[in-house]
Formats: structure tokens, sequence, C-alpha cells
């Protein structure tokens, strides 16, 4: 997400080059925590929860265009919400981190680092919501993964991403052009057509393992390109094995080469960090978590509350604890995290389907984050950059850079807001009805259901 999300590296104290605002690159030894990726795509644009299927998911009668209504899943939109939160708390901390300020005499180091230095793991986490909402939406809308639509799926990606993903080059591309120094491409090896060609390409990920690190908002969209080439490959996979007894295997063994995919790519940093498999693997997780929710029947209440209870611990162990689990699991940290997220992805939709309107009081802004988890994702970076701007203007005082935090982070979901109200939500509408020739009011308004 960030100019490398280095996550641990980071975390644990990485080298930072405050003259260029960024990490320095540094060589990861066996026994220090796996370097971060960025974030979401982060693509926070994942499509509906999934309506539990039974016996009959495989006859339903779905028409190829069918819109559904489908509420939010609170409990999901809070975990993508915990999650775009660290990715901005992550980028904040690489330039005011909380431990050293004077709340880092009152707060354990621990608690801050889980806040400053998870926002690769927590792109990970999105990239497991992903698989499962897309493939759970897909399920309930079509019935069973070998019914999918190309036509009628492409749309919904392509009306969801690319509105944004084009203004935001587009608004790059003229930073760069006007010498804002903040969003200015400046390694010699990298230029503006060619990063724009990444960018709109779904290879930035690539590009910047092979050049270095792109500026901060180009950077985010490493992610992206793994979320979106997946989807590219996964209608045609699911109508190419035809059963979901031949898919679930193949999904099997690319969620559990996770820790071997990141791993064999140590020698190169920053392509380790970004790399299309470790990301895919991910998402083969969230896929597999939306087959189990779709096609078995609920278990007892408190089996599922378990299961919800051991995916939330997995979750906060590898977000409190990765240098303790380091030495044991390596780059297993991450199946970790995945399989966890998994469990109470599954836990969580089970639930829902017992009693939907279940939420957490007190929780409602977090959500918020959450519904607009994509807008944000693509935006947070102008506000970054400009508050650490004006920081240093005001002369860097650490002791009190906690206090930044405080406007930062409201202002990066206000923007998102902005973003998604007056354009991704009526663009994503419009485009989607185009595609597919029909009336734009018919689109349910994105914000209404868990895209």
């Amino acid at each position: 997400m960030s100019e490398g999300l280095r996550g641990h590296e980071s975390a644990r104290g990485e080298p930072f080059d405050v003259a260029q605002d960024r990490p320095v690159e540094t060589q990861r030894t066996a026994t220090r925590i796996p370097p971060s990726i960025r974030g979401e795509p982060f693509d926070g644009a994942h499509d509906r929860p999934v309506e539990p299927q039974r016996t009959t998911i495989r006859t339903r009668d779905v028409s190829a265009n069918s819109i559904d209504t489908t509420p939010r899943n609170n409990g999901i939109d809070l975990l993508r919400g915990l999650s775009i939160l660290l990715v901005v708390l992550h980028h904040i901390g690489l330039r005011i981190p909380l431990a050293k300020t004077a709340l880092g005499a009152f707060v354990p180091k621990r608690l801050f680092d889980a806040l400053n230095y998870n926002g690769y793991e927590a792109v990970f986490v999105f990239f497991t919501i992903s698989g499962f909402l897309i493939a759970g939406n897909a399920l309930q809308r079509w019935g069973s993964l070998d019914r999918i639509r190309f036509k009628a799926f492409y749309a919904r990606r392509f009306a969801r991403i690319m509105p944004c993903l084009l203004l935001l080059v587009l608004v790059l591309s003229s930073l760069h052009l006007m010498g804002f120094d903040d969003y200015v491409i400046h390694r010699a090896n990298q230029s503006l057509p060619r990063a724009i060609f990444a960018a709109l390409g779904l290879h930035l990920n690539w590009y910047e393992g092979q050049t270095g690190y792109l500026p901060g908002n180009w950077d985010v969209l490493w992610s992206l390109s793994i979320e979106e080439v997946f989807y590219i490959a996964f209608p045609i996979v699911c109508i190419l094995t035809r059963r979901t007894w031949i898919l679930a295997p193949l999904l099997v063994v690319l969620a559990l080469s996770l820790p071997y995919t990141h791993a064999a790519l140590e020698a190169n940093e920053i392509w380790q960090e970004k790399a299309y498999l470790p990301g895919m693997a991910a998402i083969a997780m969230g896929v597999l978590g939306a087959l189990i929710a779709a096609n078995s029947s609920p278990p007892k209440r408190s089996i599922v509350d378990a299961l919800g209870i051991i995916g939330a611990v997995g979750i906060a162990s590898v977000f409190f604890i990765e240098d303790i689990l380091w030495p044991l699991l390596k780059d297993g940290c991450l199946l970790l995290l995945t399989l966890s997220v998994m469990c109470l992805l599954v836990a969580l939709r089970w639930r829902e389907s017992g009693d939907a309107s279940r939420t957490l009081r007190g929780f409602g802004w977090l959500r918020s984050f959450g519904r607009l988890s994509y807008e944000i994702y693509l935006t947070h970076m102008f506000i970054v950059f400009a508050a650490v701007r004006i920081y240093k203007a005001c002369g860097s005082d650490i002791a009190h850079g906690w206090l930044w935090y405080l406007p930062t982070v409201p202002l990066c979901w206000l923007l998102g807001w902005i973003v998604a109200s007056r354009f991704s939500i009526p663009s994503d509408r419009a485009l989607f009805a185009r595609l597919l020739k029909t009336n734009a009011q018919s689109v349910p308004d994105p914000a209404a259901v868990a895209l």
C-alpha cells in the first residue's frame, strides 16, 4: 500500500528516509519479521455478502443479469473497516511513529506497533474478504460458480473499479506534471507513461518489483493489480472446471501455497511484497470460505461462535505477536492470518443467517470506514501527504505527533465519502447499467449493499 508497506520490517524499526519520505530499503535477516506489502487493494470494491445456499444451489434458476439487494453484513464491514484503518495508520506511522510521541511513555510499544505497522497484513485481510464476498455473490446470483455469466461478472468488476482508477491516474499524472514533489516520479528507470501503462495494465506490482517503489499514491495500486488479474481468470477457471469437487482442490493448493511462494521471492524484497501468487493465495482462501458457507448448513450457535472466536484470536495473534510467532512459523504467519480471516468470515455469514439484525453498538464509524474502504484506500495518501507536510512546516515536534492523527484519520474518511457519494457510486451505477443495457435506477446503490 505505501511506498512498499514493509510490514513488520517497518513495524519493528525499519530505517526511514525522512528527506525522501520513504522507507530505506534493507535486507531482512532470517530472524526478523517478514517484509510487508503495503496494501486497497487493495480492491475495496468487494461484491455483496453471500446468502447461504442449500441443496438447491446448483439448480436454482437465476437470470444472467439479475440484481439482488442483499443487505450488507455488518460484521464483515467492521472487519474491512479495521483493515482500512490499519492501512491509514500505517502510512501515518511510517512518518510520525506513535511510539516516539509523548504517548509512548504511557502506552505499551507493542500496541503502537500493532496500530502503526500492520498495513501489509491488513491488505491480506482485504484479499481474503474480496474472495469471500465476490465468490459468494456469484453463488447467490447464479446458483453455482460454473454458471457465472462472463458479461455480467466483468461488467460489475469494470464498473466498480475503473471510474475511480481512471480518475486517480488522471489526478496523479497532473500532479506529476505540475511538479508536486510527493507525486513526482523521480527514479531514472521509471517514467510517467510507463507508470500509467502499469496501473491500467494491472501489472504495477511487477513494475515496482523491477524498478523500485513509486510515489505513495501510485504504490497503493499494486494490490489492485493482483485482485483484478485474479478476477479476470476466475470465471474462466470456474467454467472450465465446472464442478466444485474439481475447483475446490485447486483452490486449496493455491491457498496453502502462500508461505512457500512468499518465501521463495526473498531475494527481491519489493517483488516479494507485491508478487501475484501470495496475494492470489489469500483470495483463494476467501473463495473457499464462500463455498463452505454456501454449501453447508449453519451448525449450532455455539459452534459458530467458537469458529468466530478462533478466527478473531488468530487475526489478533498475527497483529500483536507476529514477532514471537515468526521464528516458529516464518512466512506461515500469513497463512495463519488468511485462514483465521476465512474462519471469521464463515462464522459471520452463518451468524447473520440466524440473526441478521444483530450489530455491535458504538462501531458504526468503523463500519462506515469498511463501506468506503475502496475509495479511502485509493485516496488516503493525499490526506497523509498533506498532513505530514504541515507537520514538518510546524517544526516536526514528535512529542506532540500523536495530535496529527486526530484530524488526519477523519479527513481520510471524509475524502473517501466525497469521492464515493459524488463520483464513484453514481459512475458505478451508470456504467454498469450502460454495459448491460439496463435502467440505471434498477441498479442498487452500492452504499446499500456489500460491494
